[in-house]
């Protein structure tokens, strides 16, 4: 893996579409949001649904664990964000006994690049 400091994903993406909901759906709470730090943290909220992530990086890549809520219930799993060619974060998302929706960002403007 990456050191963070040259991992590409790190900062804060918004999340703006999916393959299960609709943009109504995802930002049913608030913005929908993937957001990276560089210390190995993450969080990611979109519909009634907020996660903490635990981070390990690669340049263009992360892979996470995370725990959280959905609705109130507690939920846990794994997952990918990826870069792709056209500059849009790819996420996966993997949960314990559910659904395994894959979501895109775009990277928020004052969210550079590490």
């Amino acid at each position: 893996m990456t050191d963070p400091v040259h991992c590409e994903v790190v900062g804060r993406w918004r999340i703006t579409g999916s393959d299960m909901w609709n943009r109504d759906f995802l930002d049913l709470a608030n913005p929908a949001h993937f957001t990276l730090d560089d210390a190995g943290h993450g969080e990611m909220e979109f519909g009634a649904v907020h996660l903490d992530l635990d981070v390990e990086y690669g340049r263009q890549i992360v892979f996470f664990r995370f725990a959280g809520f959905d609705e109130g219930d507690e939920v846990w799993g794994d997952g990918n964000a990826e870069i792709t060619d056209d500059g849009t974060l790819e996420i996966e998302i993997h949960f314990v006994d559910g659904d395994e929706p894959t979501l895109t960002a775009q990277r928020e403007i004052s969210s550079a690049a590490c």
